[in-house]
């Protein structure tokens, strides 16, 4: 033996090659791979770094189930031997895979026909429904920031439930809610949280089918599940559940105060007014009066005819929330329900009831109210 040649002990050249300890003293007592030195006296065995490749390769030749006698063929005979060796491996490897194949098969044959799952809920609703209300509800999730920190506000809640579909999002400061009623239901109650990204993937596929069915799977009262959208000749596409605990939105509803106030606008000149303007816009209401002024947040002053009831009213709107709440309703006109100028304010489409979005005011700014 070379005294210089550099030598590792049982427990750290198995390390080196992937064996255990044991593999290598069972492969010694085979004759299969022999350490370099055994010390005379503790009888430790010792493995020069030169064995790495055929420790290696006994390895693989094992993984890939080989007899040891056929691994000592390919390890130490001729090249004609090895190639024999292997192919016969390999064929009858090919012949125990098919016969395993085909038995399993046959057996699967022979159990009792699955079952379909049955979703815990589903309800049956139009394609291009579904589509427009993801449109509607999907730009009241929260930005990117805001998702890094509570990623639930990242997603839209679904609700199956009492004959409806509720699509519910919220970013804290605005609140949407579009209800659809179904044309068929049927199971338990549901919800899930959908990703909103994922959910308008499902929208784009949703418009072209006349009919769709949501189907949703999971544990009773478990926002953590799965579900599917069932189109008309079967076609499917899958979604997952996100974790999380979505905000009541019910509790948000429920407070609201009766609205003082009510106006009807035209919704494009309103957009208009309050797009052109920085946060602290300011909408005002005149008892008596059939019109509404927009004001502040660094532009001149714009009046557009109303339908007003109540008393006058100054509330101030952040233009980022309360702009993408009329970009999302239908309609010529929009219907503002206000409490107070530091209450949620209701927006509503004049000619879509189903659609709903809670605006929050922009409080440090909101002025007064007065008789």
């Amino acid at each position: 033996m070379d005294e210089s040649q550099e030598l590792l002990g049982i427990g750290a050249f198995a390390r080196r090659v992937g064996l255990a300890p044991s593999a290598l003293r069972f492969y010694d007592d085979c004759g299969v791979l022999r350490p370099v030195r055994v010390d005379p006296a503790s009888g430790y065995r010792f493995y020069g770094v030169e064995q790495e490749t055929r420790a290696v390769r006994l390895r693989r030749l094992r993984e890939a189930g080989l007899p040891l006698v056929d691994a000592g063929v390919v390890l130490d005979g001729g090249e004609a031997e090895a190639r024999t060796v292997l192919r016969a491996h390999l064929e009858r490897t090919r012949q125990t895979a098919d016969a395993a194949r085909a038995l399993v098969e046959e057996m699967l044959r022979e159990l009792p026909a699955e079952a379909p799952q049955q979703p815990r809920g589903w309800a049956g609703v139009g394609g291009a429904e579904l589509a427009s209300a993801v449109r509607q509800v999907g730009p009241a999730v929260a930005e990117a920031e805001t998702r890094a920190e509570f990623p639930v506000l990242g997603c839209v809640l679904l609700e199956l439930g009492d004959g409806e579909v509720r699509l519910v999002a919220t970013d804290r400061y605005r609140l949407a809610v579009r209800v659809l009623r179904a044309g068929s239901a049927g199971g338990e109650p549901c919800r899930v949280l959908v990703e909103a990204g994922e959910l308008a993937g499902m929208a784009a596929w949703a418009v072209r089918q006349p009919h769709i069915d949501i189907e949703v799977d999971g544990d009773k009262g478990c926002l953590v599940g799965k579900g599917r959208l069932v189109g008309e000749g079967g076609e499917r596409r899958a979604f997952a559940s996100c974790a999380g605990t979505f905000p009541d939105y019910q509790v948000v509803l429920d407070v609201l105060g009766d609205a003082r106030h009510r106006v009807i606008v035209d919704r494009a000149a309103l957009r208009e007014a309050f797009a052109e303007r920085g946060r602290g816009a300011v909408l005002t209401a005149r008892a008596g009066a059939q019109e509404v002024v927009v004001s502040g947040g660094g532009g001149p002053p714009a009046v557009m005819g109303a339908v007003c009831t109540g008393p006058s009213l100054r509330v101030a709107f952040d233009p980022a929330v309360l702009v993408p709440a009329l970009d999302a309703s239908v309609g010529p006109d929009v219907l503002l329900e206000i409490a107070s100028g530091r209450e949620p304010v209701v927006v509503r489409s004049a000619d879509q009831g189903s659609f709903t979005t809670l605006v929050m005011p922009v409080q440090e700014l909101v002025s007064r109210e007065t008789d």
